[in-house]
């Protein structure tokens, strides 16, 4: 059902710290236009648990509008149940083609809680949903035997997987085929990912560098796997920077030294200062010193 590259995107503000239309419109254009496949709004990247959920419905309005017949997916990462249906709902009804969802992300869930939460919010908005699977940023681990277990709900159609373990990949394929759409969540494992046999990337860095992300993913696809690892190892440093606690103020300012955005991020998150910063910065030279001319694509 979903395939290819489908950008995270961040969430732009203004100076005045309401949401910026415009510059979020000008960047999501710049992705679909790049090739990407889709967009997904309101993530950890896009500061979705800072939005209430009136301004998470805006934005992923704005995306659906740039991304056309493509899917424009929301997030959904609430500490409750009653809210994750809530907000699910809300999003059904306010036309996104699909959500993303986290399990409960402050209470750490067992086997039978984070099931039976997932089903919920399923049934909640009735959208196909990809399951965010991330143990290491949220401690709850969506396991190979939960995903086996709600096979049998069909609305449940692809996972973000994002355990930091390569092999996971491959034991999701071997138990249960091809029943999801696998999706690589961590951007400096997609080579290894999409060569075992993930179908899509949820990417970060794509966002200021979505040519690069797409000609990796259609390399790959065609066989062209030499090609599309050169482009891998020379984007690996930026790709780290999605892989970190800074990964949002990191993100966005790669994308002020790229694409000529802004870091405006929403309190108490502050953009990147001293050391920390220093460094991201001069990852972000030493790859535009050395950028590669990307090769010729169907």
């Amino acid at each position: 059902m979903w395939q290819g590259v489908i950008p995270a995107v961040t969430t732009k503000f203004t100076p005045e710290d309401t949401l910026d239309f415009k510059e979020m419109q000008r960047c999501f254009q710049y992705l679909m236009d790049a090739g990407c496949d889709g967009l997904i709004a309101c993530g950890s990247l896009g500061e979705g648990p800072f939005l209430s959920h009136a301004e998470r419905i805006d934005v992923l309005k704005l995306s659906k509008e740039v991304c056309g017949s493509k899917p424009a997916l929301l997030t959904v990462a609430e500490a409750s149940s009653k809210e994750a249906c809530a907000l699910a709902e809300k999003g059904a009804r306010a036309g996104a083609d699909g959500l993303m969802v986290v399990p409960s992300t402050i209470y750490h869930t067992n086997h039978q809680e984070t099931v039976a939460n997932l089903r919920a919010i399923a049934a909640a908005a009735d959208l196909p949903v990809m399951i965010y699977s991330n143990r290491i940023a949220y401690r709850v681990d969506v396991t190979t035997d939960m995903l086996e277990e709600l096979a049998d709900d069909a609305r449940f159609v692809a996972v973000k997987e994002s355990s930091d373990d390569i092999r996971r990949s491959t034991e999701i394929i071997n138990r249960l085929g091809d029943r999801y759409d696998l999706f690589t969540g961590v951007d400096n494992l997609a080579f290894e990912a999409l060569t075992a046999g993930a179908k899509g990337w949820v990417a970060g860095l794509v966002v200021a560098f979505p040519h690069e992300t797409v000609a990796i993913y259609k390399l790959i696809q065609a066989g062209r796997y030499a090609e599309a690892l050169t482009i891998y190892r020379w984007f690996r440093p930026l790709l780290d920077l999605d892989v970190s606690s800074y990964l949002v103020q990191n993100i966005k300012l790669v994308e002020t030294m790229v694409i000529e955005s802004n870091e405006r991020v929403r309190l108490p998150r502050q953009p990147l200062q001293g050391e920390v910063r220093s460094r991201a910065e001069a990852v972000v030279r030493a790859a535009l010193a050395t950028r590669p001319v990307l090769p010729q694509l169907a």
